[in-house]
């Protein structure tokens, strides 16, 4: 089954379940589910049930939630979708990359697998997004880049690879910051971060969102 046979509802929750994992592992906790899609835990719960019995997801009572290789395999079809759709948005339309997350979370339910293909190939075939997310390839291969929150890297110089889409506002201080994908930067010994020239203070919560590889030296 193609994933544009599955309901609208299916799509998003495939896709948030495969986020909530991407770049943290394990299984997915009904709350978290319930919260990243703005519904009541007994609807996720509910949700999560129906894609139980269609076999999409495995899930144990008050366990966590995995997805099972056809699960996953739609899952990341609905994140290609997704992803080329902000790229599209950003490099052809002029949008910027604060206002991409909402709009492609409607048209990724609306376009064909067919425009999809085309967008890849008039884009070059990008393999990150925006936000430094890897794009999953038409085989559905996805690769995360060796990255970690700066959170918990130790001081010293970094390359920015990749930051949460999932608060335009905080996109908007990332970019006002000079911190966007493919920056060098350096975390000072005070928690600070210095990027071209300028020094910058990054809050907790902020640091969890910034996705960095340090550089050797």
């Amino acid at each position: 089954m193609a994933v544009s046979h599955l309901s609208a509802s299916t799509q998003d929750y495939l896709k948030c379940i495969w986020n909530l994992q991407e770049w943290s592992g394990g299984a997915v906790s009904v709350t978290a589910l319930a919260e990243r899609l703005g519904v009541r835990t007994s609807t996720a719960s509910d949700g999560v049930k129906k894609l139980a019995e269609q076999g999409l997801v495995e899930h144990e009572t008050y366990g966590g939630i995995t997805l099972t290789g056809d699960g996953a395999a739609h899952a990341l079809a609905m994140v290609r979708r997704h992803r080329l759709l902000e790229t599209y948005l950003v490099q052809e339309l002029g949008y910027g990359w604060d206002e991409v997350h909402d709009e492609a979370e409607v048209l990724e339910h609306a376009v064909s697998d067919r425009m999809i293909a085309a967008i890849d190939a008039r884009l070059g075939h990008p393999t990150r997004d925006p936000h430094g997310d890897p794009i999953p390839s038409a085989d559905g291969a996805a690769h995360l880049p060796d990255a970690m929150p700066l959170s918990l890297v130790e001081p010293g110089p970094v390359t920015v690879v990749r930051l949460s889409d999932a608060d335009p506002e905080r996109l908007r201080r990332f970019a006002q910051a000079g911190l966007t994908p493919q920056t060098l930067a350096v975390l000072r010994d005070d928690g600070t971060v210095e990027v071209a020239d300028a020094v910058v203070t990054i809050h907790a919560n902020d640091a969890a969102s910034i996705w960095v590889t340090p550089v050797r030296q």
